[in-house]
C-alpha cells in the first residue's frame, strides 16, 4: 500500500500511473488507426497450440481493447468450451459463466458485460487476459485492481497450469514494466502482429 511513510511504494505508484496513461493512450491511437484488428489477432491466436477441450476464459472488451471476440468464436468453433469473467468483490479473484454467441448478458461494472447468474460456473485452464501494457519477460500492467493477478495466482496454487495469453496491440509493449511480488506473468503475448512466447523473468 502506497503512504507518505513507504516513499518505494509511492514511488512505484507513481511510476505505474505514468506509464499507465501513456500505454493506454497509445492503445487508443493503435485502436483508432485499426479498430478491426481484431479479427487479424484471432488468424494470430491460432499459432498458439492449446490443449484440446480446454475451457478458455475469454474477456467482453472495454474502450479501445482489442477486440478478442472473433478469437472467441474461433476457439468455440474448434472445440474449446468458453467463459467470461465476472467481478465477484474487491480483492477477490474473479469466478467464470460459460458463454456462448447467444447467450444473454447483463451489464456489469466498469462498463463490462457479463453472462447472468443462471449461467454455468467454469474453471479456466487457459485465460485470455487483457491489459494496458506488457513487457518481453510476460509482465503485464493492468487496471490496478488487481484481478486477474489473484485469480491466476489461485489458479495456479491449486495444481492448475492455467496458461495466460495477454492479447494487446503491438504498440502497447513497454521496455520493462515495473512489477510487485503478486504480479503473476503472462505466458504469451497475441497482438494483431504476431503470437510469441514471453521469456522468464530474470
Amino acid at each position: 500500500m502506497s503512504s507518505a511513510a513507504d516513499p518505494d511504494a509511492a514511488d512505484l505508484a507513481a511510476e505505474k500511473k505514468r506509464l499507465r496513461a501513456a500505454l493506454l493512450a497509445r492503445r487508443a491511437a493503435a485502436h483508432a488507426a485499426d479498430p478491426e484488428a481484431g479479427a487479424r489477432l484471432a488468424a494470430r491466436l491460432a499459432d498458439v497450440a492449446l490443449p484440446e477441450g480446454a475451457v478458455v476464459a475469454g474477456y467482453w472488451p472495454l474502450r479501445d481493447e482489442i477486440d478478442p471476440r472473433p478469437a472467441m468464436l474461433a476457439l468455440l468453433g474448434l472445440g474449446h468450451p468458453l467463459c467470461l469473467p465476472v467481478i465477484v468483490g474487491a480483492g477477490k479473484p474473479l469466478a467464470f459463466r460459460a458463454w456462448t454467441p447467444d447467450a444473454r448478458l447483463q451489464a456489469a461494472g466498469f462498463g463490462t458485460q457479463v453472462p447472468g447468474p443462471e449461467a454455468e460456473e467454469r474453471v479456466p485452464s487457459v485465460l485470455l487476459v487483457p491489459l494496458v501494457g506488457f513487457d518481453d519477460e510476460g509482465f503485464r500492467l493492468g487496471y490496478g485492481g488487481g484481478f486477474y493477478d489473484r485469480t491466476l495466482a489461485k489458479l495456479r496454487a491449486g495444481g492448475l497450469q492455467a496458461l495466460a495469453i495477454g492479447l494487446a496491440y503491438a504498440a502497447q509493449r513497454a521496455e520493462r514494466l515495473p512489477r510487485e511480488t503478486t504480479d503473476e506473468r503472462l505466458d504469451w503475448i497475441v497482438t494483431e502482429a504476431g503470437a510469441r512466447a514471453l521469456a522468464p523473468a530474470t
